[in-house]
């Protein structure tokens, strides 16, 4: 097991990483939480039927009393009205300010509950089980939940930190290769930002990644928490170095709600959008090295995931999606933009030309 800290303070807390940490989970809540007596499982309808029963039993024989409430599978589930009804199953449960509420699914099974975790009682702990590759690399760290509105992605929400996070590299043996795949888009997005040798080890690791080898994904998982733990440690609450985590997003979020949310994955989404910011760069002046964008390109499809827009799909759909982004300041969005493999800038110093012609160069 490796074992990855988030310092945070009085805050910090540890992510351990692993196989078959999920038969554990009972002992790692209790040495984190040794107060807590209840809990309230929260997941979606395709992880219970592999992992809830296992998990609900793991927390009771570590004297946790485990209720637990299912979802259904997919965005559509961050919502007012399913956070509602997570408020009534943790009154159903008599949770506690010392009770927890345990996330174990994808990233919007984390979001949902951590936001209903830090709004119930004024705030109660949780614990994040990320069961898919892209919530282990990314949205089970950090501390941010929430839900949507039909208006954008993420605009009700919180930050919140877990006690701890428990990655079960196991558990991606059950994820189907399209939603690898897109976890994978985070992961790319590390390297692109942060780290060109871990750049590197991902484009070398292509075919043992979509075979699912433990100790590739294992290291993977590993290196991408600690890059995340460490800009999350710099910066909480997204007031700065954070933001630099949002490359690919901008252009993204609004692709997942310009074609309605579902129709494509995060990390698909993602993939376009890291494709059309390293445009946008080029055509500001930016990104020097065209030799990025290609070589950006080139690992995305791989991977097997989409360089493009939907097809159909204008790009000028996305432009009132823009203007919603959570990183717009007066008027203005602050583009993460690449200056070369393992370093970008945050920037508002984008003309509306550039935009257009980098949304153009994804166009199917």
């Amino acid at each position: 097991m490796k074992e990855v800290w988030v310092e945070l303070g009085e805050q910090r807390y540890p992510i351990y990483i692993g196989d078959g940490l999920l038969r554990e989970l009972g002992r790692l809540v209790r040495s984190r939480l040794p107060e807590a007596r209840r809990a309230l499982l929260v997941t979606d309808a395709n992880v219970a039927p592999l992992y809830g029963d296992l998990v609900r039993d793991v927390l009771e024989a570590a004297g946790i009393k485990t209720s637990r409430a299912t979802v259904g599978a997919g965005e559509a589930s961050k919502s007012l009205s399913h956070a509602f009804s997570l408020y009534t199953s943790c009154v159903k449960a008599e949770l506690e300010r010392s009770s927890a509420i345990v996330a174990l699914g994808g990233g919007v099974v984390g979001d949902l509950a951590g936001f209903v975790a830090a709004t119930y009682l004024r705030g109660i702990p949780f614990v994040q089980v990320p069961t898919t590759l892209l919530a282990q690399v990314d949205s089970a760290v950090g501390g941010k939940t929430g839900i949507d509105l039909p208006q954008g992605k993420n605009l009700v929400g919180a930050f919140h930190q877990p006690a701890l996070v428990v990655a079960d590299v196991g558990a991606l043996r059950t994820l189907p290769r399209r939603e690898l795949a897109a976890g994978m888009a985070e992961v790319v997005k590390y390297g692109v930002i942060r780290d060109e040798e871990f750049l590197k080890y991902v484009e070398v690791q292509v075919g043992n990644v979509l075979g699912h080898a433990p100790g590739v994904l294992e290291q993977i998982v590993e290196r991408s928490c600690r890059i995340k733990a460490e800009v999350v440690a710099a910066d909480p609450q997204e007031k700065g170095l954070r933001a630099i985590l949002n490359f690919g997003h901008t252009v993204g979020h609004a692709l997942e709600a310009a074609s309605g949310y579902g129709a494509w994955l995060h990390g698909e989404c993602v993939a376009v959008g890291m494709v059309a910011a390293s445009a946008i760069a080029r055509r500001s002046g930016i990104l020097r090295d065209g030799e990025l964008q290609l070589r950006l390109e080139r690992l995305l499809e791989r991977l097997g995931l989409p360089t493009r827009l939907p097809a159909g799909l204008d790009p000028q759909s996305l432009e009132p999606f823009l203007r919603r982004d959570k990183k717009v300041r007066d008027g203005h969005i602050n583009w993460v933009m690449p200056l070369r493999a393992g370093e970008v800038v945050v920037t508002s110093n984008v003309s509306s030309e550039a935009v257009r012609w980098g949304l153009e160069a994804v166009r199917r």
